[in-house]
């Protein structure tokens, strides 16, 4: 791999951790029975709030860059 495709993968990696973290909760909520699915929770909610936090982040730089755009240019 080379130099500039490291960086690459890994953040298509970390992209899709949190999201495959959800399904295997999921799955594991799924087929375990009674109180062998407790352990599975941390799990679901440690990725929904990573996906929540992540979705919050981009929302605000999308709106500061919005309003940067928006603004008049200084003279």
């Amino acid at each position: 791999m080379s130099v500039r495709r490291l960086p690459r993968f890994r953040a298509a990696l970390l992209a899709l951790s949190s999201p495959l973290l959800i399904l295997l909760a999921l799955l594991v909520l799924l087929l375990r029975q009674g109180a062998d699915r407790l352990p599975a929770l941390p799990a679901l909610v440690i990725g929904c709030g990573l996906l929540t936090t992540s979705m919050v982040r981009r929302r605000r730089r999308r709106a500061e860059l919005l309003r940067a755009l928006r603004q008049e240019p200084q003279a």
